[in-house]
């Protein structure tokens, strides 16, 4: 039996560094993700997206490793996402169930497909908070205008809250490839098996469309408080043009009391 823990450690890791850094040995690498087979069973997978995989580590060198990232990393995150799912790899057929996963064949391939997967349903816990928490911010925002029939948000923070959502939609559009399959599965019927097996049981396709429906709603939403901000300061400038119009209107008429 093999204990995989997933971590969202941040925002971003850049993975070409960390190579150049890390002394262990490489079984696959490119430029957003790198996996390494170590002695004992022991494997670390990195992910540029901020996650990091570990089976075969204890509690202290999964601490040693993560410091030992932190150099390459955006910005450490307060609260780590985690995942822990567990291998048994000795079954005469392949089962998946809830948090495991019977295997009948094991090889550092399959190790890295599935803590691939693993990494991958860490990130969609991440994304998803992310999403949400916007959702919930917008909500809070048209609960307000059904209340009031106002939009009581300055222009200022309206366009901080749509910077951020534009953040958010960018950092999971940009690691969108996180969903898709490796190479390898479509050359290896077992690892094809595996893989497909693996995101049911993460229901990561289900999870990313979830995310990209939240996150649609809050553009729809936001297409909305863009206009009637617009709308607002139309009426504000339209309300200044008056008044100065007036202003000048009041001054001709003392000017012209004055002189008579």
């Amino acid at each position: 039996m093999k204990k995989i823990y997933a971590y969202q450690i941040t925002e971003g890791i850049d993975i070409k560094q960390f190579r150049k850094q890390y002394a262990g040995a490489e079984y696959f690498a490119n430029n957003s993700e790198v996996f390494y087979c170590g002695d004992n069973e022991r494997y670390l997978y990195v992910f540029s997206y901020g996650v990091v995989v570990f089976s075969g580590y204890d509690e202290t060198q999964m601490s040693e490793s993560i410091e030992f990232l932190r150099p390459f990393c955006k910005i450490l995150l307060p609260e780590r996402n985690s995942e822990v799912f567990v291998i048994n790899d000795e079954a005469s057929k392949d089962k998946f169930g809830f948090n495991e996963a019977y295997l009948s064949k094991f090889n550092p391939d399959v190790m890295r497909i599935v803590m691939l997967n693993v990494g991958q349903s860490a990130a969609l816990d991440y994304f998803s908070q992310q999403a949400s928490g916007l959702l919930e911010t917008t909500k809070a925002y048209t609960n307000e205008l059904q209340k009031s029939g106002n939009l009581k948000i300055s222009s200022k923070k309206l366009m901080k809250f749509i910077g951020k959502t534009l953040n958010v939609k960018n950092n999971i559009i940009e690691n969108i490839y996180i969903i898709d399959s490796p190479d390898e599965t479509w050359e290896d019927e077992y690892l094809t098996k595996l893989d497909s097996g693996l995101k049911n049981t993460f229901d990561i396709k289900d999870r990313f469309r979830d995310i990209e429906y939240h996150l649609q709603i809050v553009k729809e939403n936001l297409d909305l408080f863009i206009d009637m901000s617009n709308h607002r300061r139309s009426n504000n400038l339209e309300i200044i043009v008056i008044v100065l119009i007036l202003f000048e209107v009041i001054q001709a008429l003392i000017e012209s009391l004055t002189l008579h």
